[in-house]
């Protein structure tokens, strides 16, 4: 919404293609529960009891290789149709370099956060609060802290946290239940009776979320599916680390795939005018891209887990 707010205006001034543009703005609007720090990773680590900081290592090669084939989805569109990537706007190569110092603050708090968790200096509630320390520092620096900028902040943190921790407590409830009923094993060992190969189950978990994913919002369909989903995949051998990934990039796919993509309204609002087909019409070819990051995760386990092993 930040950026679709600046972005959208810039269809018509440079002449883009209009669906292409768009479908680029909800794409990359996924990638920020992929590339830490990442709440839906902490939402899978709590419900599968699995360590967050090696769940935030395993995303980042991951998370920038899905940038990469949204780059590279832009760059074959607009190579078989030059008329899709509008005018060309020439600028040296000094001026290309000085616009990147805008990058700096929202990098340093990237690299505060994540970083302190990484290096061990500190817990991931510890590096949160570094977060909101730098942030401060940040906006005194820009002279935008004032007293009605605080109290939006605050009024901003309450709603988010209480949303998120009536998530959790729901999500540990359901995970309670469901083990004390014995729903889970019951199961996971009718499933596994089945006797179906580990990579029939991956196919079936992979068509299972992407059709789920048209109908429901992200947490929700985390919540309610993964106590079920974790055990019998983790069951059959594969690795919880990678399967958070896995998930995390189906849930990706759910954001811009109709009717119920919250990404597409998301940037059809923005818009303020213009049909909602022209948005989904340009998510699909990201939706492909998501796809190659599911086969690469599949062949190559070790694009998730490298990271964990060696720096976890």
């Amino acid at each position: 919404a930040t950026v679709g707010t600046v972005a959208i205006p810039q269809i018509r001034k440079y002449g883009y293609n209009e669906p292409l543009f768009l479908g680029s703005l909800a794409a990359g609007g996924t990638l920020g529960i992929l590339i830490p720090p990442s709440i839906n990773l902490v939402i899978y680590g709590v419900l599968t009891n699995s360590s967050v900081p090696k769940l935030y290592l395993a995303g980042i090669i991951p998370g920038f290789a899905m940038a990469a084939l949204f780059m590279l989805t832009v760059v074959i569109a607009c190579v078989a149709k030059p008329s899709w990537g509008g005018k060309k706007i020439h600028a040296t190569w000094g001026q290309r370099f000085a616009s990147l110092v805008h990058l700096a603050p929202p990098m340093g708090i990237f690299f505060l956060v994540v970083g302190s968790i990484y290096a061990g200096l500190a817990t991931p509630t510890e590096a949160a609060a570094l977060g909101v320390l730098g942030a401060f520092i940040l906006a005194a620096w820009f002279r935008r802290l004032n007293w009605s900028m605080l109290r939006e902040v605050l009024e901003g943190t309450m709603r988010s946290t209480a949303m998120i921790m009536l998530i959790v407590i729901a999500a540990s409830f359901l995970n309670f239940v469901m083990s004390a009923t014995g729903l889970t094993d019951a199961l996971t060992q009718s499933i596994t009776g089945l006797g179906l190969s580990p990579g029939w189950m991956l196919l079936i978990v992979v068509v299972f979320y992407l059709v789920l994913g048209c109908f429901m919002e992200t947490l929700s369909m985390m919540i309610t599916t993964i106590p079920i989903v974790a055990p019998i995949m983790i069951g059959l051998g594969y690795d919880p680390i990678w399967l958070g990934i896995v998930i995390i990039v189906l849930v990706e796919a759910a954001l811009i795939t109709p009717p119920v993509g919250l990404n597409l309204f998301v940037v059809q609002s923005l818009r303020k005018s213009g049909s909602m087909s022209a948005v989904i019409v340009g998510s699909l070819p990201f939706v492909l891209a998501m796809f190659v990051m599911l086969a690469l995760l599949a062949f190559w386990p070790d694009i998730a887990l490298w990271m964990p092993r060696a720096f976890g």
